[in-house]
């Protein structure tokens, strides 16, 4: 077995012991809250084989997969090509590149390529989130220590604290932090020059970033999902690192079923190669992936059982809207944050709902694929209707 594998089985195995530990506390009832209280509900997040979030075990999984060098990630052509222009061009006159604002949804690399980016750079790399800074004293502490060139990566930058924030401005500008010292009338700014480095910020809504703060990064790219067949390399890189035997045919149908993110395909490879190994001779076909992909209710678009119980409850007892953000959470059982986060935006995109100002709207695309026929007119209404 590869290095990559060794590090994949270890990280698998403190996986399934973390998923028994969370089964077992799914299947205790809630005090005073029974089945469905507060802690009685499993969030989607966590047992959503398509959900694009990743908790600390599976990125430990996924570090054994990423591509370490601008030249083996996959995708992104673009991004990428400017990307080798920034760096090339940084590296050749000796100093560190302009900051870079990484935007796009969750799972497709926004992590990696700042892996990346500190690796072509030869530059050591510091990970840390917004959450995690609330005080401005936090992100001092950590601009503080930098050595020069050094690459600092913030995940989530949109969530920084106000303080933070806007002594991470001066820091970008002109790599100096002012330090705070003393209370009230009688507190006194010290200056503090910190190592010139590059910030790497990665944020998946980046309509939230203010205006000063995303005007102070030199390069901003946005990643968007993939296509079918750039998954279909990933799949085929990551059964290679991982050992898993697979056939083209079974690449294709995880790539066509991935939702356009690579961490999702990723994901569905390993449960594939579960069922192929346990139920199978552990060659992972077509027809092998089709069954194991059934088992765990993904249909052949990528669907999963919340998205289609969804457009189940929006078309058969709706009549297919429009229908209320409110009225659909309630009649899938779900929190209406739940619906609008996790499934809604992927139903949008591929054009089976839509969002109105009366409601949400079954397209015609949605009733067919649910093998239902569309009403005559399928029109999605307009604000003047």
């Amino acid at each position: 077995m590869t290095d990559a594998g060794d590090a994949f089985a270890k990280a698998e195995e403190a996986e399934l012991t973390r998923r028994r530990t969370a089964d077992g506390e799914r299947a205790a009832p809630a005090a005073g809250g029974g089945p469905q209280g507060p802690q009685g509900r499993a969030s989607r997040d966590d047992d959503s084989v398509v959900s694009p979030l990743a908790d600390s075990d599976e990125r430990v999984i996924e570090s054994a997969l990423r591509p370490k060098r601008l030249e083996d990630f996959v995708g992104q052509a673009r991004v990428r090509e400017q990307l080798s222009l920034l760096l090339r061009s940084a590296l050749r006159r000796g100093r560190p590149p302009d900051h870079v604002l990484l935007s796009g949804p969750p799972g497709l690399g926004k992590t990696t390529i700042a892996m990346i980016i500190a690796a072509e750079l030869g530059a050591p790399l510091r990970i840390t989130s917004g959450p995690a800074i609330e005080r401005s004293g936090d992100l001092a502490a950590v601009l503080s220590t930098l050595q020069e060139g050094e690459v600092v990566f913030i995940d989530e930058i949109h969530r920084l604290a106000r303080p933070a924030e806007e002594m991470l401005y001066l820091a970008m500008e002109d790599f100096r932090v002012d330090i705070v010292v003393g209370k009230g009338p009688g507190a006194t700014a010290i200056p503090l020059d910190i190592a010139p480095f590059t910030l790497v910020g990665a944020t998946t809504r980046a309509g939230l970033l203010p205006a000063p703060l995303r005007d102070r990064f030199g390069f901003t790219a946005h990643l968007d999902f993939y296509q079918p067949e750039e998954l279909s390399v990933i799949v085929h890189r990551s059964a290679g690192l991982l050992g898993v035997r697979i056939e083209d045919a079974g690449i294709g149908e995880l790539a066509q079923r991935s939702r356009g993110t690579p961490r999702i395909a990723n994901r569905l490879l390993r449960r594939v190669r579960d069922y192929a190994e346990v139920r199978a001779d552990g060659l992972v076909t077509r027809e092998i992936t089709r069954t194991a992909l059934e088992l765990y209710e993904v249909d052949e678009m990528g669907l999963d059982r919340l998205d289609r119980a969804v457009l189940d409850a929006l078309i058969r007892r709706f009549g297919g809207g429009p229908v209320g953000l409110s009225t659909l959470a309630v009649a899938v059982g779900e929190e209406a944050e739940t619906v609008e986060v996790v499934a809604e935006p992927f139903l949008v995109r591929h054009g089976l709902l839509a969002r109105t100002p009366r409601g949400r709207v079954a397209t015609r695309a949605g009733w067919e694929h649910l093998g239902l026929t569309p009403p005559a007119i399928t029109e999605v209404p307009t604000l003047f209707d």
